[in-house]
C-alpha cells in the first residue's frame, strides 16, 4: 500500500493501526508528527476513536499524557484464563490496602504509606512494584530524600479505569476514636 492509500483511510484509522504497534504508550504529539497533521487534529481523531471502540473489544487509555490500546476490562478474566494467568493476579489484602494508598495518596512516600497502614510495608511495596501496579517516580527533598510512589499504568489497566480520577470518591468516618476510610458508592 501506498503512502498515498493510506492517507485515503480516515485520520482515526491510521491513529488506531499506529497505537496497535506501538511497544508503550505514545504522546499525542508523537502522532500528530508521525501522521504529518496538527494536533488538534489528532485530539480531535482520538475522541473518534474512543467512541467507536465502545462496542468493541479494545479501548483507548490515557495516562501521563500519552495514550494506548488496551483491552477491554469486562473481557479481563477471559483473557487471564486464555493466557493462563488467574493465579498470578489476585493481589492480598495487604497489598491492596497499601495499592489504595498509594492510589489516593500518589504521589506517597514509604514512610507515609507505614504510618497510614501501621505497619512497615517494605514487602508491599516491592510485590507491587515486580507486578508492575507501581513505580517510583521521584524523591522528595527531604531528609534521606526519601523515594516517592505512585500507581503505573498497568494499574489503570488492572482495575480497568482510564484514570486515577475515574476512583470512587474516599469517605471519612469517625469511630472509636480513630478514622475510617471507607470508599463511596
Amino acid at each position: 500500500m501506498s503512502e498515498n492509500e493510506t492517507n485515503d483511510l480516515p485520520l482515526a484509522v491510521q491513529i488506531e493501526g499506529l497505537l496497535f504497534v506501538a511497544a508503550e504508550p505514545v504522546m499525542p504529539a508523537h502522532l500528530a508528527e508521525a501522521l504529518d497533521v496538527a494536533p488538534s487534529m489528532i485530539e480531535a481523531a482520538l475522541i473518534e476513536l474512543d467512541a467507536s471502540l465502545q462496542t468493541r473489544g479494545l479501548r483507548l487509555q490515557r495516562h501521563a499524557g500519552r495514550v494506548q490500546l488496551t483491552t477491554a476490562p469486562q473481557l479481563a478474566a477471559t483473557i487471564e484464563r486464555f493466557l493462563g494467568l488467574e493465579a498470578t493476579t489476585h493481589l492480598s489484602r495487604a497489598a491492596l490496602e497499601t495499592l489504595a494508598i498509594i492510589a489516593y495518596q500518589q504521589p506517597v512516600t514509604r514512610p507515609q504509606i507505614d504510618s497510614i497502614r501501621g505497619v512497615n510495608s517494605d514487602s508491599m511495596l516491592k510485590s507491587l512494584l515486580n507486578k508492575g501496579l507501581i513505580f517510583e517516580s521521584g524523591r522528595t527533598e527531604g531528609p534521606g530524600r526519601p523515594i516517592l510512589y505512585s500507581t503505573s499504568p498497568e494499574f489503570l489497566q488492572h482495575f480497568g479505569i482510564n484514570s486515577i480520577m475515574e476512583l470512587p470518591p474516599l469517605e471519612i468516618a469517625e469511630s472509636d476514636n480513630h478514622h475510617d476510610v471507607m470508599l463511596k458508592g
